[in-house]
């Protein structure tokens, strides 16, 4: 009996490991044209802004899980349309989304627009570098050396 409770308190104090997501440089965005019926893909990097019909599309944050995990991509938007006076110059400009939007759930948060959608398909991270071990190299010399003097 205290061996069977003493498996299940250390059972229970066994986490699971999980990797931190990794924030990415860009992002590929979707545009839809309601009007139109015509889609785009844009690159946006993280910091800049995409101009599409009336929107500025504000790039400021994405990330993915990493490989291992179930995959998810995230990106932080801020969208602001540029609203016309009704005597043909630009009026002010109004902010219609500032959130994270999931590129596996585009209608939990989405952009509620009547001509406009904009949604995330990918963040672009950085390559992953394999650091390359010290002794690797070491190794290497030393075996030249050793072989040099036989291969005279």
């Amino acid at each position: 009996m205290r061996k069977a409770c003493l498996i299940l308190a250390a059972l229970g104090c066994v986490g699971t490991a999980q990797a931190d997501n990794i924030a990415g440089h860009s992002a590929v965005l979707r545009t839809l044209d309601k009007v139109t019926a015509t889609t785009k893909d844009y690159t946006v990097k993280v910091g800049d802004v995409l101009s599409y019909g009336s929107l500025s599309v504000a790039l400021r944050h994405c990330e993915k899980r990493p490989p291992e995990d179930i995959p998810e991509t995230y990106a932080f938007l801020q969208i602001d349309d540029q609203k016309l006076d009704g005597k043909g110059g630009d009026g002010e400009k109004e902010r219609v989304f500032s959130g994270w939007m999931l590129a596996s759930s585009p209608a939990a948060s989405a952009l509620d627009h009547g001509v406009y959608d904009v949604w995330v398909i990918d963040c672009n991270v950085p390559e992953p570098v394999e650091p390359e071990s010290p002794g690797d190299e070491a190794d290497d010399e030393g075996l030249l050396n050793k072989l040099r003097p036989s291969l005279q």
